[in-house]
C-alpha cells in the first residue's frame, strides 16, 4: 500500500499549518490564508489518495479496516494503542470535511479581509479545528478520539467568541460573541462528561478502548449486556451535547455570534457532525439493545421537531439555518435510530445506517453552501435581520440561485440531493414500524408522523426565508446590496453543485461505502451495500416518497402564499409565536440550572478547595514553621549546652539498647 500508510499525515498536514501560522503569522498575516488554504488542500489531495487506494483494495471488499498503531499507554495492566483506523466511514468522512474546509477557507480570504492582523489568529484557529476534526475520525480507539473531541471544543470555544474583543458593532455585539462561546463550551462539557463516563465503563468492561477490542463480536456477546447499555446511553449523552440534541440543543443558536465561515465550519464540515460520526462508529455497540435504539430515535426525533418550530417566525437569517442544522441532526439521529433498532431486533439494520450517513454528506453540503450564501449575503447589506432585506434577488443573482438550490435540496425537491436521503430516512422509520402495535412499533409510527410534519416545517420555513431575502417585498423599496468577489462566490458555485448531484453518488458505489452489516463473526462497515438499482426502485415505488414529496411542495407554496400577502405562519405576538421566541423558555432553563446547581457546586468545590486543600496545605506548613521556631531556640551557641544535648541523648540511647536487650530475652 503506497499512499494508506502515509494516512497519519492527513491530520498531521492542517496541524502543522496552525502552527506554521504562529510562527510566521505575526510577521506576515496576509500568508495564514494562503497556509491554512494550502494545509486543508493537501489534506484533501492525500485524503483522495488514501480511499482511492482503499477502496480498491481487498480489504474494502471483505469488510476489514486498515489500522496502524502502536502502544501508547498502559492503565492498571490495559494497554491502550495510538493509531489511525481506515475504513470507509473514516473515508467518506474526511473527504467531505477536508473538501468543505477548504472552500470555506478560500471564501474567508474574502469574507474575513477587513479583520486586518486579526486574520492570523482566525486561520490558525481554523486550521486546528480541521486537523481535530480529521483527527477525530480516523482515530483507532476511543481514547484517542476523546482527545480529538476536546480539542475540537476549545476550538469551538475560540472561533464561536472570535469577536469577542474590540468588534466593530461595539460592546454589545463583544458580550454577545464571548457570551455565546462560554455557553457552546459550558453546555457541550455536560455532553463530554457523559462521555468520559461511558469510556470508563468500556474499559471495566473490555478491558481496553480500542475500536478493533470493542467491535468484535465475541466480546461483544461475552460481556454483561447491563454494562453494554450503561455504556452506549452514556455515549450518546455526549453526542446529546456535541450534535445539540435535546436537551442540549439551545447552545447552537447562540452559536452565530461567531463569524458565518464558522458557522458553516460548525454545522457543516466539523463540529456538530462528530456526534453523528460516534453513533455511526460505535454502530456494533449500540446495536446491542433494541431499547437504546428506540431512546436515540426518540430523541431525534423530538429534537428535529422543536427546532424546526423555533425556526418558523425567526428574522435572524442565521440563526433560521441553525435551527434549521438542529433540526436536520434530529434526522440523522433517527435514521441511525431506526436502522440499530432493527439490526437489534432482526440482524439487519434496512436502510438505516446508509440513510443516516448519507443525509449528514448531503447535508454537509448544502448546510455549507446555504451558511455561505447567508455571510454573502450579510456582507452585502451589513445585517443580519431578514425585515431589513428582501429584493436582493437582481443585485445578487449568484447568491440568490445558489441559496436556491440549497433550499430546494434541504426542502427534499425531486433528484436534488436532500431528496434522496430525506425519502431513505422516511422509508427507514416506516420499516421500524412496520405495521405492529408492540410499543416500539408504536413510537415509530409516532416518529414517522414527526417526520412528516419536521419535513413540512423545514419546506416552509426554508422558502420564507427565501423569499424574504431575494423575492421584492410588497411596498417595500429592494435593500442595498451588491455581488460579493469571486473568492466567495466560487465556493458557492461549487457547493451548489454538490447540493444538486450529490445525492446521485448513492448510485455510483457510494450505497457500498456507507452501509453496514454482519457477517458470520465480524461487523462489516461498507464493502457489501444494498444494491442501487434495489434502492431506485424501492424509493420510485414506495408511496411514501410521493407524500413526502407533496409535503415538502406544500410547506413551499404556502411560504409563497404568506410572503406575498405578508402575512407570518406563526406571529411573535400571539401565545405559540412568544413562546418559540422564547426557545420553549431553555435559554432560561440553562440559566436556572447555572445560578442553583452550578453555582451551588461551584460553592462546595470552592469551599472545599479552601477548607480542605488549603487548610491541610496551611496547616502543614504552620506545624513545620512554628516546629523550626521551637528548634531555633535550642541553638544557643554555647558549647557547654550542646554537650549537654549529645551527653542526653547517648543515655537514653544506651536505655534503649538495654531495654530492647532486655525484652529480646537476652537478660
Amino acid at each position: 500500500m503506497e499512499f494508506i500508510g502515509y494516512s497519519w499525515l492527513i491530520p498531521f498536514i492542517p496541524l502543522m499549518a496552525f502552527v506554521l501560522i504562529g510562527i510566521v503569522g505575526k510577521k506576515r498575516p496576509g500568508a495564514a490564508g494562503i497556509v491554512a488554504i494550502t494545509g486543508a488542500l493537501l489534506a484533501l489531495v492525500l485524503a483522495i489518495l488514501v480511499s482511492y487506494e482503499y477502496f480498491t483494495d481487498a480489504a474494502f471488499a471483505h469488510g476489514e479496516p486498515f489500522i496502524a498503531d502502536f502502544e501508547w499507554l498502559i492503565i492498571g495492566g490495559h494497554s491502550i494503542n495510538f493509531g489511525i483506523y481506515v475504513d470507509a466511514l473514516t473515508c467518506v468522512m474526511m473527504l467531505f470535511s477536508s473538501l468543505i474546509s477548504t472552500l470555506i477557507f478560500v471564501y474567508s480570504l474574502g469574507y474575513m479581509k477587513h479583520e486586518g492582523v486579526k486574520r492570523r489568529r482566525y486561520f490558525a484557529e481554523v486550521s486546528l479545528f480541521l486537523a481535530s476534526m480529521l483527527g477525530l475520525v480516523m482515530s483507532s480507539n476511543f481514547l484517542e478520539m476523546f482527545i480529538f473531541w476536546e480539542i475540537m471544543g476549545v476550538c469551538s470555544y475560540l472561533l464561536i467568541g472570535f469577536w469577542s474583543f474590540r468588534h466593530a458593532d461595539g460592546d454589545e455585539a463583544s458580550d454577545n460573541a464571548a457570551r455565546a462561546a462560554k455557553k457552546a463550551f459550558l453546555v457541550t462539557r455536560l455532553g463530554d462528561v457523559s462521555l468520559m463516563a461511558g469510556l470508563f465503563v468500556l474499559l471495566m468492561a473490555f478491558g481496553g478502548l480500542d475500536f478493533t477490542t470493542i467491535f468484535d463480536h465475541s466480546n461483544l456477546t461475552s460481556v454483561d449486556t447491563n454494562l453494554i447499555v450503561i455504556a452506549s446511553l452514556l455515549l450518546f449523552g455526549g453526542v446529546i451535547g456535541k450534535s445539540a440534541q435535546f436537551p442540549l440543543q439551545d447552545w447552537l443558536p447562540d452559536a452565530m455570534a461567531g463569524p458565518t465561515t464558522v458557522s458553516a465550519l460548525i454545522h457543516a464540515a466539523t463540529m456538530v457532525n462528530a456526534g453523528v460520526y460516534l453513533v455511526a462508529r460505535a454502530f456494533p455497540l449500540f446495536t446491542q439493545s433494541a431499547e437504546v435504539m428506540l431512546f436515540v430515535a426518540l430523541i431525534g426525533g423530538i429534537t428535529a421537531l422543536i427546532a424546526a418550530t423555533m425556526a418558523l417566525n425567526n428574522f435572524n437569517i442565521k440563526r433560521v439555518l441553525a435551527y434549521s442544522t438542529i433540526s436536520q441532526l434530529g434526522f440523522m439521529i433517527m435514521a441511525l435510530g431506526a436502522g440499530g433498532y432493527l439490526m437489534a431486533m432482526t440482524g439487519d439494520p434496512g436502510m438505516g445506517y446508509t440513510a443516516g450517513v448519507f443525509h449528514m454528506l448531503n447535508h454537509a453540503f448544502f448546510k455549507a453552501l446555504l451558511f455561505l450564501c447567508a455571510g454573502s449575503v450579510i456582507h452585502a447589506v451589513h445585517t443580519e435581520d431578514m425585515r431589513l432585506m428582501g429584493g436582493l434577488g437582481k443585485k445578487m443573482r449568484i447568491t440568490s440561485i445558489t441559496m436556491l438550490i440549497g433550499s430546494l435540496s434541504i426542502a427534499g425537491f425531486p433528484m436534488l440531493s436532500g431528496f434522496w436521503s430525506k425519502d431513505l430516512i422516511m422509508e427507514s422509520i416506516y420499516a421500524a414500524y412496520d405495521g405492529g402495535a408492540s410499543f416500539e412499533q408504536l413510537m415509530f409510527l409516532l416518529i414517522f408522523v414527526i417526520a412528516m410534519v419536521t419535513a413540512f416545517m423545514t419546506a416552509f420555513y426554508m422558502f420564507r426565508m427565501w423569499f424574504m431575502t431575494f423575492a421584492k417585498r410588497k411596498n417595500i423599496p429592494a435593500a442595498h446590496g451588491h455581488e460579493s468577489p469571486k473568492s466567495m462566490t466560487f465556493p458557492l458555485i461549487v457547493l451548489a453543485g454538490f447540493a444538486l448531484c450529490s445525492g446521485l453518488l448513492l448510485f455510483v458505489g457510494l450505497n457500498e461505502m456507507i452501509t453496514f452489516s454482519f457477517d458470520g463473526s465480524h461487523y462489516i462497515v461498507g464493502g457489501h451495500g444494498h444494491a442501487a438499482a434495489d434502492i431506485l426502485e424501492e424509493i420510485i415505488t414506495n408511496i411514501w416518497t410521493y407524500v413526502s414529496i407533496a409535503v415538502g411542495l406544500s410547506g413551499i407554496i404556502l411560504a409563497y402564499l404568506l410572503h406575498r400577502k405578508g402575512w407570518f405562519l406563526v406571529p411573535r405576538s400571539t401565545l405559540p409565536g412568544r413562546i418559540l421566541t422564547a426557545r420553549y423558555g431553555f435559554p432560561k432553563l440553562y440559566d436556572q440550572v447555572a445560578l442553583k446547581f452550578g453555582l451551588g457546586v461551584a460553592k462546595a468545590v470552592d469551599a472545599a478547595d479552601r477548607q480542605l486543600v488549603d487548610g491541610t496545605v496551611n496547616g502543614l506548613s504552620s506545624a513545620v514553621t512554628s516546629g523550626s521556631e521551637s528548634l531555633r531556640k535550642m541553638q544557643t551557641g554555647y558549647v557547654r549546652n550542646y554537650v549537654g544535648f549529645v551527653v542526653f541523648g547517648v543515655v537514653m540511647l544506651a536505655i534503649a539498647l538495654v531495654g530492647i536487650f532486655y525484652f529480646m530475652g537476652g537478660i
